[in-house]
């Protein structure tokens, strides 16, 4: 039993590679001998082999069995050795799950989607992002990019964590900022100073633009005056986080509803929505657009991001037009065709 125990200590110091060709070559030169021991039992060399599997398994179904001493004596040696190797691969299969999910809870795996959203840097905001994005589309992979070294919603199987600096091109790589949809950049509430959260969303902005310029890019700005210090990089849509909270609130005590129906638009989750819908062909001018959507429970917002199209009915719609309604799920749903 000793000699066994330090056999199996040795192999478990393997490499699973290692490992993998070992019980490869034992399986197959097991099956080679069971055949020359007893070749009127198994009749040709693969049901020898499929013997072995059974044997080395506990399985035993019975329609091969040695019926020699000499093929006896290989069954116990079979027993012995080929049950402990067998338990020796699941035993090295759990030790990998295990392995990957320690590493997915530390952020070292590297994630090898694509489409998905990048959030960079982890606080209550990027929670309620989260939220919002599987609201929107349940299945979408997400994947955080955050110096804290646990994953921070590690019940979540969609969304993939990366522990590291959001500005470093090996962290950015590994979350495959290239095939992504879209990155998220939020204010690291780690920071106390406004200017220096800002000047590290900047870095991180430079770096993605640096590594792929084709990804729509959103950075949350805490000061609006910085946001000309952005100018030299290719930002799709600044957030004033503290001024769009301010003008909320302004909104709500002078206007009463107003946040109301602001945090609606925002939010999937309360209320009718804003969708884009494609420009069909028989819609010549707004106006034309405007009461065909009317008729099907929509409402015509927008061109871009052009409001006042409403005082533009009569103006033909321009090639390029992206059209925006606001409306709930079933009737977008409806009018796209889906």
């Amino acid at each position: 039993m000793h000699f066994i125990l330090r056999i199996t200590g040795k192999l478990m110091k393997f490499k699973n590679k290692s490992i993998a060709l070992l019980i490869l070559a034992f399986i197959l030169l097991c099956a080679t001998v069971a055949f020359l021991l007893e070749p009127d039992t198994f009749g040709q060399w693969f049901n020898a082999l499929y013997w072995v599997m059974t044997t080395m398994s506990t399985v035993g179904y019975g329609d091969f069995f040695a019926a020699t001493a000499a093929g006896r004596l290989f069954t116990m040696f079979l027993y012995i050795f080929g049950i402990g190797l067998l338990s020796l691969v699941i035993g090295k299969i759990v030790e990998a799950f295990g392995e990957v999910q320690r590493r997915r809870g530390a952020g070292t795996l590297s994630f090898q989607g694509k489409d998905h959203v990048v959030l960079i840097n982890w606080s209550r905001k990027t929670q309620a992002a989260v939220d919002e994005i599987l609201c929107y589309q349940p299945k979408c992979r997400i994947v955080i990019i955050d110096e804290s070294g646990r994953h921070p919603l590690e019940q979540l199987e969609q969304v993939h964590f990366i522990s590291g600096d959001g500005s470093a091109d090996d962290i950015l790589h590994k979350a495959n900022i290239e095939e992504a949809r879209a990155a998220i950049i939020f204010g690291d509430t780690r920071i106390d100073e406004p200017s220096l959260v800002d000047g590290k969303s900047l870095l991180i902005a430079s770096s993605i633009e640096r590594i792929a310029p084709q990804v729509h890019t959103t950075v949350e700005i805490l000061q609006e005056k910085n946001i000309q210090n952005f100018r030299h990089v290719h930002i799709n849509e600044f957030v004033v986080s503290h001024d769009a909270v301010s003008r909320l609130a302004v909104r709500s005590a002078l206007q009463e509803g107003n946040s109301e129906v602001i945090t609606q638009l925002l939010s999937r989750q309360h209320g009718d929505d804003i969708y884009e819908i494609p420009c069909n062909p028989a819609w010549k001018t707004y106006g034309d657009a405007f009461q065909a959507l009317l008729q099907q429970g929509a409402t015509l917002l927008s061109d871009h991001g052009d409001l006042g199209i409403n005082r533009k009915l009569g103006q033909a719609i321009p090639d390029g037009a992206r059209l925006y309604i606001v409306s709930d799920e079933e009737t977008y749903r409806r009018i796209k065709g889906i």
